[in-house]
This record gives structure tokens, C-alpha cells and sequence, in this order.
């Protein structure tokens, strides 16, 4: 079935948390391992307008249907941030846009050339370039689905749990926008296949690597992917990658948290 993109702009929308009592947190507060997913995952929601620069320079930005769903898809990843910083504030944890601004700075040059690089690249090569953008965009949006979802299951908190369901519910609105768009122009390119395949293989990283320090993205995805039941999901995370047109046999999931997974099992080992 066809993504609607018109109907997604129309019902778009902030996530909802005021309804939720979040004195729950005062009573019930999380573990600190929690935490520090929270904080993880609210900073890489308030990193997603640097995701959108970048594709502002590419030639996504002159696809109607692309620049549409990522102005909403902004907005949208914006709130979350918004509702974890509360979440995490109740815990006395403050999540403001100076610490955030300092972060990127601290990346140098680096950042800085970051969007000039893209755009040289993605421009030579062309449109075959939206179908990699799009194929990134579902890995790092199946990523958070089950990430949200994982840690949902893994706390239990009654109100927690919520909160992160409803996240997740939206996130998979823009999974369907990616893989849609993706097996669309994958389907009609063996170009764009081979150039998708290559940046996935050599380049896909979780989320919020090289954004936040290397012993938070290990923390993270140990927690939310170490023992079986998430090695599970990181297998079916790499099947939904499988079947896009071109992808076949890829394991990006799994080779990108393999270090973090067995850290995890090492630490969570019996003596």
C-alpha cells in the first residue's frame, strides 16, 4: 500500500505526555541504566535537526514528497526530545539547548564540513542518492522502534511504558515513509542498489554514534539489545533490511552492536 503523504502531513502531530502522571517518577524513579538510555535517546531526538540539515544540501530537499514528510518528520522527533527532557528533569536531570550546542562543537571541523561533504557527493551522484537516503532513514527508524519498544518491555514502569509505546507508535509512521520510498526507487535502480548496499555495509551506525561518547552508544545498545531476546530483535531488524531490493544478506544490525552485545553478556555473566 502507497504511503499517503498528504494524509501523514494533515495528522501529524506533537506526542502526547500531559495526560500522563509524572509523579509516578517521584515515587517509582527509574534505575540510573534507565536513565542514561533516556538521556541517550532525548539527546539523539534533539540531534535530528543536524539529520535534516544535512538533507537540505542533498538533492532529497527537491523531492516534494521527501521535504514534506521530513519537515513534519522533524516536528515530530522535536517533541519526543521534549517529553523525554521532562521524563528525565523529574529525575533532576536538566536537558537544555546550550549543553546540546556544546556537544556539537566539540566535534571541530568535522561537523562543521560535515554538510558541504554531503552535499558534494550526494549532488554527484544524483537522485540514485535519495533511494540510500531513504534506506538509511528506515534503518535508523526500525532501530528506534525497537529501541523504544525494548526498553518499554526491559522497565515495565506503568507510566514510562506509555510514554515510550506512544513514541514508538509514531516512529513507525516514518518507517513506513522510508521503506516505502526505499523499495520504491531500490526496485527501479541497480545503481542506487549498489551505491545503498556499499553505505549501509561500510558506513550504518546506530544512531547517535559519533554524536554521543562511544561508551554511551556500548551502554545503550547492551541494554537494549544484549541476552537473547535482543539478539532476536537485532535479527529481525536485519531482515527487514534483507528485503529491501538489493540488500540481501546484509547484517548491519548485527555487526554494529556485536562489540556492545558482548560486553554485555560479559558483564551480566555469572561469577
Amino acid at each position: 500500500m502507497a504511503f499517503n503523504i498528504d494524509k501523514f502531513a494533515e495528522t501529524s502531530q506533537r506526542v502526547k505526555w500531559a495526560d500522563l502522571d509524572m509523579g509516578e517518577f517521584v515515587t517509582r524513579p527509574l534505575p540510573e541504566d534507565t536513565l542514561r538510555c533516556l538521556r541517550y535517546m532525548c539527546d539523539v531526538e534533539y540531534h535530528t535537526v543536524c539529520y535534516m540539515r544535512d538533507m537540505l544540501v542533498t538533492p532529497s530537499h527537491q523531492d516534494k514528497d521527501v521535504s514534506t514528510f521530513m519537515t513534519m518528520w522533524n516536528r515530530e522527533e522535536y517533541w519526543h526530545g521534549e517529553a523525554l527532557a521532562e521524563v528525565l528533569g523529574v529525575h533532576g536531570i536538566v536537558v537544555d539547548y546550550d549543553e546540546l550546542k556544546a556537544k556539537r562543537m566539540k566535534l571541530g571541523w568535522s561537523e562543521a564540513l560535515k554538510p558541504l561533504k554531503q552535499s558534494l557527493l550526494s549532488n554527484m551522484v544524483g537522485a540514485d542518492f535519495i533511494a540510500t537516503h531513504m534506506a538509511w532513514g528506515a534503518a535508523n527508524e526500525w532501530s528506534a522502534v525497537a529501541a523504544y519498544r525494548r526498553l518499554a518491555n526491559l522497565e515495565k514502569h506503568p507510566v514510562l511504558a506509555v510514554l515510550l509505546k506512544r513514541i514508538a507508535a509514531q516512529e513507525s509512521r516514518h518507517v513506513a515513509f522510508y521503506a516505502t520510498q526505499a523499495r520504491r526507487r531500490l526496485e527501479s535502480s541497480r545503481k542506487a542498489q549498489r551505491l545503498t548496499r556499499f553505505a549501509l555495509r561500510k558506513f550504518w551506525a546506530p544512531v547517535g554514534s559519533g554524536v554521543m561518547d562511544a561508551g554511551e552508544v556500548d551502554h545503550v545498545m547492551g541494554k537494549l539489545f544484549g541476552g537473547e531476546d535482543g539478539a532476536h530483535e537485532i535479527d529481525r531488524l536485519d531482515h527487514n533490511i534483507a528485503r529491501l531490493p538489493g540488500m540481501d544478506g546484509l547484517r548491519i544490525f548485527h555487526n554494529a552492536t556485536a562489540h556492545a552485545r558482548a560486553g554485555h553478556r560479559a558483564q551480566t555473566a555469572p561469577a
